[in-house]
């Protein structure tokens, strides 16, 4: 190459150097599943992103299916973090030794409800937000076939909701995972079974998502839509004519979680994402999303319409044993068994 033609590839190179982020060139990658939903997802990335130059790589998928992906992917992980999603599975990824150990410094940050997760977990997860589980039916649809507003779960079993109700199918969906869970404890395993099937009767379909069923309650598709409470206030804040339930019975609860993937190959920008995203500037991005969980740092701003857990009868959830495989294993299999395979 002539030296003419030399400097002018090497100022063409310079320019374009020069109109590369020298941040994110520096500080390095990073690749996230995320397990909220998408328009949390995007700008969560899009800040730890502008905060650090960190450039990231991010895949939504529901909790249940992103367990089933880290397992698949165990002997060459192609993931660093595992954001977002209720805590069960985080437990079980733990339990597996599918998630690195890994004690963040803001850990004194948090609220006891993480941190006792947290150390459940041998810190091999940490609490990210938390919210109740329940339901949010159509208040227009209701009335307009003249059926009593439902209370309770025991509301949701009656003939009047034949095919009036959608709900996540646990194998993909921690939301419905947490609701067996929830259901055990409140009725005991057999009554609980007993339920479960009169419930199937009366389900139009089982959808991936955990927050799917809001969504559909939202736009009248379905009559009830069982979820977490902040789902439904999602839809209900952006104008849907819904009401919302937390049962008399009693419910439980999710704490989202949050992990890194043994294995990551940018461990160093896992651990400053994990930092960084038990912030209160972090946390505080849940709001301006439409995402209305309860933060798990005691300084970050809780959205108004957040759901408070002092206004709901909440049970006892033993997160240590229903974040256990095996359970998890033997309750599923045994739902589908008996209730998803029962005619309607």
């Amino acid at each position: 190459m002539s030296t003419p033609r030399r400097l002018l590839a090497a100022g063409f190179a310079a320019t374009l150097t020069a109109f590369l982020p020298a941040a994110a060139t520096a500080q390095g990658n990073l690749t996230v599943y995320c397990s909220v939903q998408e328009e949390w997802c995007r700008p969560m990335m899009q800040a730890f992103e502008r905060a650090t130059g960190v450039r990231v790589a991010m895949t939504r998928k529901s909790s249940g299916e992103t367990l089933t992906q880290i397992r698949a992917e165990a002997a060459n992980p192609r993931g660093d973090v595992w954001w977002g999603g209720t805590g069960d599975p985080h437990m079980q990824a733990g339990e597996e030794n599918l998630t690195a150990e890994y004690q963040s410094p803001r850990m004194s940050e948090l609220h006891d409800w993480a941190t006792r997760q947290a150390q459940q977990a041998r810190f091999r997860t940490v609490g990210i937000y938390a919210g109740a589980l329940g339901y949010s039916y159509s208040a227009p649809e209701l009335a307009r076939r003249r059926i009593a507003a439902p209370t309770c779960w025991a509301d949701l079993a009656k003939p009047e909701f034949r095919g009036e109700i959608q709900v996540a199918d646990p194998n993909t969906s921690g939301t419905a995972y947490t609701m067996l869970a929830t259901l055990i404890q409140v009725l005991g395993e057999e009554p609980a079974f007993t339920y479960l099937r009169a419930l199937h009767r009366n389900v139009n379909q089982y959808t991936r998502s955990g927050a799917a069923p809001a969504r559909a309650a939202a736009t009248g598709e379905t009559l009830v839509g069982i979820t977490f409470l902040h789902d439904a206030v999602a839809q209900k804040v952006n104008g849907a004519p819904v009401e919302i339930v937390a049962p008399c019975e009693g419910t439980g609860y999710e704490i989202g979680s949050m992990s890194i993937i043994r294995g990551a190959r940018n461990m160093e920008n896992a651990q400053r994402f994990y930092d960084w995203a038990l912030s209160p500037e972090a946390q505080g991005l849940a709001g301006p999303a439409n995402a209305y969980q309860l933060p798990s740092n005691r300084t970050a701003p809780i959205p108004p319409q957040a759901p408070r857990f002092e206004n709901i009868r909440l049970i006892d959830y033993d997160f240590a044993r229903w974040g256990s495989a095996a359970e998890r294993t033997r309750v599923i299999t045994r739902w589908e068994r008996e209730v998803r395979a029962g005619a309607r």
